[in-house]
């Protein structure tokens, strides 16, 4: 039986997760960690199949953009391949396709794109003014002070050893039914050393970025993803590389989202480091339907 001392951290066993292994040219295999979800995280998926497609690009050319689909759920208890398309190699851009599978189907499609290093104009919009994460509650004392009263759901979430630290500027969301304006700011961190490599940089940030963003757009209705009676799930997911991070610090994820309608959610966020520097942009859409009553 595996030690507390043996057993990997949840940092581990993300880049575990993210160390995919090569199968033919142009494909890989993939797996999940078994943690017991249901089905498998969608930032993993996007990771992994980010992953994939570096390690089919020369070394000094970097992910800028990715544009991504998720078509079925992920089953986290078999492996998922991955099919790298070269779409085009160029002097200054790499563009690639990824097709993630499972059980004969895909249930994932990405598409991304690579640059070299090269000098141009330079500017980003300004951090927001928000309280720092040293000042904020510290996962276990959110534990401590909140989640005895909360729903299971929510404790089930908290309670959980995760990769990627998450404290929010405010919690009132996960605590109250009261409808906010549509816009939150979370500080995120490794919770454990991220190799000194940007593919997996990347790939980590890529994973990060799929957390918390959907629940943005469930504010204004005075609900969260924690409701027993909404069928919520991520439908597309973008991202732009600004800017490397070694991702050694405290990350502020500020999110807002611009409309809900149709049953989907659109939600918009940005990365930035402790020193006010954007590295991310993201945007993704996610479905959030009420259940129909059984």
């Amino acid at each position: 039986m595996m030690d507390d001392a043996a057993k990997p951290t949840a940092m581990e066993t993300l880049l575990a997760t993210l160390d995919l292994e090569p199968i033919e040219v142009d494909i890989f295999r993939g797996r999940s960690p078994q943690v017991g979800w249901q089905r498998v995280f969608g930032g993993q998926v996007i990771g992994q199949a980010l992953m994939a497609a570096q390690r089919t690009i020369e070394a000094e050319r970097f992910v800028h953009s990715l544009h991504a689909y998720f078509m079925r759920p992920g089953d986290p208890s078999v492996p998922i391949v991955y099919q790298v398309e070269r779409i085009r190699d160029g002097s200054s851009f790499n563009t690639r396709r990824v097709v993630a599978i499972q059980h004969g189907k895909a249930i994932f499609a990405l598409s991304c794109s690579f640059q070299i290093e090269e000098p141009g104009f330079d500017h980003q919009l300004a951090m927001p003014d928000v309280l720092m994460p040293e000042t904020l509650l510290g996962e276990q004392q959110i534990k401590e002070q909140y989640l005895a009263h909360a729903p299971a759901a929510v404790r089930k979430y908290w309670e959980r050893e995760r990769p990627i630290e998450i404290r929010p500027v405010s919690l009132t969301h996960y605590l109250s039914d009261k409808k906010l304006d549509p816009r939150q700011d979370v500080w995120v961190r490794a919770t454990g050393p991220v190799p000194d490599s940007r593919h997996y940089q990347a790939a980590v940030l890529a994973y990060l970025s799929d957390m918390t963003l959907l629940d943005t757009s469930l504010y204004a209705h005075g609900t969260s993803i924690f409701d027993q009676s909404l069928q919520v799930a991520s439908l597309d997911h973008s991202m732009w590389f600004h800017r490397p991070d070694k991702l050694e610090d405290w990350l502020l994820y500020t999110q807002d989202s611009p409309s809900a309608c149709g049953a989907r959610g659109l939600t918009r966020g940005s990365l930035f480091t402790r020193s006010g520097v954007l590295i991310a942009s993201v945007a993704q859409e996610g479905l959030i339907r009420k259940k129909a009553n059984e």
